[in-house]
């Protein structure tokens, strides 16, 4: 029997912001600031993820190997960190599903009872990543939810007392700034049960300019991933950005420890955006911010556990130490350490 996916009731949906008016609303609020910026989450329409997988396959671009390389040299003990053969594998935003089917395939091969609960705000890829579960692993029990990460989270502990080992992979909490990180940790902390598990990914400070090649490829991808975001203005709003006139700039800034990205004006130039029925005036040379990646110590990893809730369990590094899965566990003293819903 095919594997399932789940939509949280009409009123959950209901309560979400349409995308295309959110998406037009971060556009005109993000261009109308100084600097102006453009967020991060927008790169991942159709073409944008296509763009990321071919990142994600360049030499320079080590993280996914390394992270790769840490599931592969670590299964057994994330597996042993469980303590229970009876769990909920639950996966935030599961992509393709590469990374996820090392631990798939362990689990499945060690016979451990569990359901993989990918939870995504877009049915559609959601719908593909179940039918690609469906032909790699046909035994694999797998509960998909559509729904915003906390909701799908909160519906999920309403509905099981299995415990939860939740997926975080990638180095998507880089794209927050420290308070963000702290804010969406700490949301995540009141969205789970107490005793619950969470492996998340983080992009340790290295030599400066590896990671500057990480994110200026030799083959351009990474320049013509960040320029989508102005073909998607161009599409989805009616904008006349002219992608021709705008370089792609990406460099680690020191003294907050990320990678910054940025799209620059080369020349001074009126771009209007019909479904805003507003017109941006950039001067020469002027960015436009397009992603924060922030890069860690082991000390930052620990503090940001201690400051949000958790208990460090395990760091878990690939074979250069260049990147860990720190897997952390829910510690809740009494109820009233939960935030009101």
């Amino acid at each position: 029997m095919p594997n399932a996916y789940k939509v949280l009731s009409h009123l959950d949906l209901e309560d979400l912001i349409d995308p295309h008016q959110e998406f037009a609303l971060d556009v005109l609020v993000g261009l109308s600031e100084t600097p102006k910026r453009l967020s991060s989450r927008y790169f991942y329409d159709d073409y944008g993820s296509q763009l990321f997988q071919k990142i994600m396959d360049l030499p320079e671009y080590y993280l996914t190997r390394c992270e790769f390389d840490v599931l592969k040299r670590h299964k057994k003990g994330i597996a042993d960190l469980i303590k229970s053969k009876s769990f909920n594998l639950v996966e935030l935003g599961a992509g393709d599903g590469r990374k996820t089917s090392i631990l798939l395939e362990h689990f499945l091969k060690n016979k451990y009872d569990f359901t993989y609960i990918p939870i995504d705000i877009s049915e559609g890829a959601m719908k593909i990543l179940m039918a690609n579960l469906d032909r790699q692993f046909p035994e694999l029990h797998a509960d998909g939810i559509i729904a915003e990460y906390f909701s799908g989270l909160k519906w999920l502990r309403k509905l099981t007392d299995r415990r939860n080992l939740v997926l975080f992979l990638g180095s998507n909490l880089g794209n927050f700034n420290k308070p963000q990180s702290r804010v969406f940790l700490r949301n995540l902390w009141n969205s789970l049960k107490d005793g619950d598990l969470l492996l998340t990914g983080f992009d340790l400070k290295k030599d400066i300019d590896l990671m500057r090649r990480a994110y200026n490829d030799s083959k351009g991808i990474t320049r013509e991933f960040n320029l989508n975001l102005l073909r998607r203005i161009n599409r989805d709003l009616g904008g006349n950005f002219d992608l021709t006139k705008f370089n792609h700039f990406a460099s680690y800034h020191v003294f907050s420890g990320a990678m910054e990205s940025y799209l620059v004006s080369r020349e001074k130039q009126v771009v209007y955006v019909d479904a805003l029925n507003h017109a941006f005036d950039f001067a020469p040379w002027e960015p436009i911010h397009t992603e924060y990646s922030y890069k860690y110590l082991e000390s930052d990893i620990t503090d940001l556990a201690e400051a949000t809730g958790f208990e460090m369990k395990a760091q878990l590094y690939d074979s250069k130490r260049y990147f860990v899965d720190s897997v952390w566990e829910v510690q809740k003293i009494s109820s009233v350490d939960e935030i009101p819903d």
